[in-house]
């Protein structure tokens, strides 16, 4: 079985539970998916995009709901060839109750048939919302996992379970 872990992740500002703003040197999402990757082996691949987002997280947000509402796929900076892999575990935030539009962007590239998606997110609470619905519309003959949903502030506490689960997923 060849496995590759993908995820979307920023850093710098997010802002808490308690609705104070902390500033990650590394996001949430990519924490999560270095503990997979660390679990079960294979690939990690970063999906980036082009273009930075803006800095202040409130804005951001917005920013993030203007892509969505427009359907605008932010160009990513490359994309690796999954031809070899089967199962791909899948991390991404939450952004406005779905995928992020890099994500998007990032899964309409590929022909999923066949393989094996493992979504995991990120979020303070919103849960996975519609994102599992909108993986199985976009990657077309892909077996497709229920989401783990992760609180974004507990992932680092949670790293024995994130990895245990990611173990009893293969």
């Amino acid at each position: 079985m060849a496995i590759l872990t993908v995820y979307f992740s920023l850093k710098g500002e997010t802002i808490t539970p308690q609705m104070t703003v902390e500033i990650l040197e590394k996001g949430h999402t990519a924490v999560a998916a270095e503990f997979i990757q660390q679990a079960v082996g294979g690939e990690l691949f970063e999906i980036e995009t082009v273009k930075a987002y803006i800095k202040d997280h409130m804005k951001m947000i917005y920013e993030a709901k203007d892509e969505l509402s427009q359907g605008i796929r932010p160009e990513l900076k490359s994309y690796p060839d999954i031809s070899e892999f089967d199962t791909v575990f899948l991390g991404y935030p939450n952004w406005w109750g779905t995928l992020p539009m890099p994500v998007v962007g990032f899964l309409e590239h590929y022909d999923w048939n066949g393989k094996r998606i493992i979504p995991f997110n990120t979020s303070e609470g919103s849960g996975a919302g519609t994102s599992r619905n909108k993986i199985i519309e976009l990657c077309k003959g892909a077996k497709v996992e229920d989401v783990y949903a992760l609180r974004g502030s507990q992932v680092i506490s949670r790293k024995a379970e994130i990895q245990a689960w990611a173990v009893g997923m293969i």
